[in-house]
């Protein structure tokens, strides 16, 4: 299976609409005064911790709302956590993120001068254009996760099984696993925290000598090891945020460490954040397929326990 082809690093520069994001030919910049401008570095760490931050405090915020009006959204029994309004929850998380995306794409046009979806490089576009494959390669890796877990033994029962004790509460969670968790997570590891980590680690790295900053403030080309160290530091990042869900299962936060990196190549590969959310969204999506599949359409969930 191939994706476009990746023209070196990834070029941190203007980034191209979905009407001519096939062209990767670009007109020499012409500069009027002695020294030619700074290029945009974004998103840059700043801009990073100030999203991640924003949804953090958010969904903080919302959780203790459920707290003073008495919906406990998760409580700890000898060391698993339950979830005893997994809906509530899922719409807690759902507006925590619907609210950050809606902030987002009005206060950072504001830093960025350019649009939100072209600052972290959603790229439609690309992403449509190579759909078939995209979703193929998103369910070539669900399938393989599942032959991994396969191989696995987990306790009796995981705190994401708390989600799927009802059949509204399965179908609620498939909905919001495959439409919103998607877009929303590689927005923030893919569209956010690669590059704001990659541009990180090339200034700390910068030799400091003329040549070096001259070549820093006339180009904004992130350099293959600046990716590298950020596909992995993100990856990691990444499985930690779903540990919970899955009991802090080695062998399975393993996997999670690997598809994300996958979904980082396709990042990088396609210069497109809706390429990797697509290939995200399939993944989730044979994951739940399966669990519909081997539960009757969800009629009947006890068989997940047995």
């Amino acid at each position: 299976m191939s994706l476009p082809p990746f023209n070196g690093p990834e070029i941190d520069r203007q980034a191209p609409s979905d009407s001519d994001s096939h062209s990767h030919s670009e007109a020499p910049p012409q500069y009027d005064g002695l020294a030619p401008p700074t290029p945009r570095r974004i998103p840059n760490l700043g801009h990073a911790l100030l999203f991640v931050s924003f949804a953090g405090l958010l969904l903080l915020v919302l959780q203790v709302i459920l707290l003073v009006l008495g919906k406990t959204p998760a409580t700890a029994h000898a060391g698993v956590v339950t979830v005893p309004h997994p809906r509530l929850q899922l719409a807690v998380e759902a507006a925590a993120y619907l609210v950050t995306l809606l902030a987002s794409w009005l206060f950072f046009p504001l830093l960025w001068k350019r649009s939100f979806l072209d600052g972290v490089r959603w790229h439609w576009a690309t992403a449509r254009r190579q759909a078939a494959k995209l979703i193929a390669l998103g369910l070539l890796l669900g399938g393989a996760m599942q032959l991994v877990t396969y191989f696995i033994t987990p306790p009796k029962t995981l705190p994401i099984d708390e989600f799927f004790l009802t059949s509204s509460s399965a179908w609620v969670t498939t909905f919001f696993g495959i439409l919103v968790a998607p877009v929303f997570e590689e927005i923030c590891f893919r569209g956010f925290l690669l590059p704001a980590f990659a541009i990180a680690y090339d200034w700390l790295s910068l030799p400091r000598t003329p040549e070096a900053r001259l070549r820093w403030h006339t180009t904004a080309t992130l350099t293959p090891i600046s990716l590298i160290f950020s596909a992995v530091l993100t990856s990691i990042l990444f499985a930690a945020m779903h540990a919970e869900q899955i009991a802090h299962i080695w062998a399975a936060l393993l996997a999670l460490f690997t598809i994300s990196l996958l979904l980082t190549y396709v990042r990088v590969k396609t210069q497109s954040v809706a390429a990797s959310a697509m290939v995200h969204a399939a993944y989730n999506g044979l994951v739940f397929l399966t669990v519909l599949i081997f539960t009757g359409g969800y009629r009947h969930l006890d068989r997940m326990t047995h």
